[in-house]
């Protein structure tokens, strides 16, 4: 829609009417000037080019007076109106894959899959709640990846997860090298906003750092990270025997996620994850959208062009009547 953002320069119109009115007109000379034998030839040819000469003396000046109060006014085309993007979390995403990761103990309607797969189903789907957040995402096993920076992009980060396999990073398992990367891509972002959400389903072994080193570093940049222990308690074994589950360190996950004030979760099954994901919206919400805004685009140049262009039309045309009256 078109709108007017200082509609108040239209007052300008009245002016010319006001010094009609007001202003003291010009005093009438009396008398002969000249005296010119051919007068009646000159009043014939003057009848002649009068329209036009009271034409460019008064409509187009008067449209181009109109034109400029326009443009003094500021027309604006207001376009649909947008929602400004919603500011969320600075969302660092540590996923292990390492090779327990492998084990084929979730279920997902009645099929059976390994660990790393229900994961994508479940962190997918977190995903694109998260709108607004940027998101990065570390592959870890003997090693740890920074796979994708943080990004608005979450379909990027969402394809790099389904594309990964185990022993991506090595069969083994770094947890506090994963915790140390995601501090060092965290630190730069805003304090109140660096969130790191740490999936594991066994023990440290291997890594340059520590775990509860890591943690100390994160707690001193003020990373806040959420810790979950996956897998189930028991697992299949030869000839279908229920055997113990790879070992997990829930106490040093625990302590990770109380030193950095976050929450440390256990997940045995694919609805509880989804649950524990769930909770993690409630505890880092994503910003609401602020106010809609509308577009705008300014259209002053337009009218007054066409005012300048008017103006020199009527000079135009007013000296060529001067002209064919003295050649007369």
């Amino acid at each position: 829609m078109l709108e007017f953002a200082w509609p108040l320069a239209f007052i300008g119109l009245v002016l010319p009417f006001l010094a009609h009115v007001l202003l003291p007109r010009a005093r009438h000379q009396g008398g002969v000037a000249l005296r010119v034998p051919f007068y009646g030839q000159w009043l014939g040819l003057a009848g002649a080019t009068r329209g036009v000469g009271l034409r460019s003396k008064l409509w187009l000046p008067a449209l181009a007076f109109v034109l400029l109060c326009s443009a003094a006014a500021r027309p604006q085309w207001l376009g649909e109106p947008q929602s400004p993007p919603r500011d969320g979390r600075d969302l660092m995403l540590a996923v292990d894959t390492s090779g327990s990761m492998a084990a084929e103990d979730m279920s997902v309607g009645g099929r059976r899959m390994d660990r790393l797969q229900a994961i994508k189903l479940v962190v997918g789907d977190f995903l694109r709640r998260r709108v607004g957040d940027r998101v990065g995402l570390i592959l870890f096993g003997q090693n740890a990846y920074l796979v994708t920076p943080l990004t608005f992009d979450l379909n990027s980060v969402r394809h790099q997860l389904d594309t990964s396999v185990v022993g991506l990073a090595g069969r083994e398992t770094a947890i506090g090298d994963a915790v140390g990367l995601a501090v060092k891509r965290l630190r730069d972002r805003p304090q109140d906003q660096r969130v790191l959400i740490l999936l594991t389903d066994g023990a440290n072994n291997a890594g340059a750092l520590q775990p509860k080193e890591a943690a100390e570093l994160a707690a001193a940049n003020h990373v806040r990270v959420h810790t979950i222990a996956f897998g189930s308690d028991t697992q299949s074994g030869p000839f279908g025997l229920m055997m113990p589950s790879a070992e997990m360190d829930e106490p040093t996950l625990e302590h990770i996620a109380e030193r950095t004030g976050g929450r440390f979760f256990r997940a045995r099954n694919t609805a509880e994850l989804a649950g524990i994901y769930a909770e993690l919206d409630r505890l880092e919400p994503v910003e609401q959208e602020g106010e809609a805004i509308r577009p705008r685009s300014e259209l002053f140049m337009y009218p007054a062009t066409a005012a300048m262009l008017l103006a020199l039309l009527a000079l135009f045309l007013q000296s060529g009547v001067g002209r064919v009256v003295r050649t007369a």
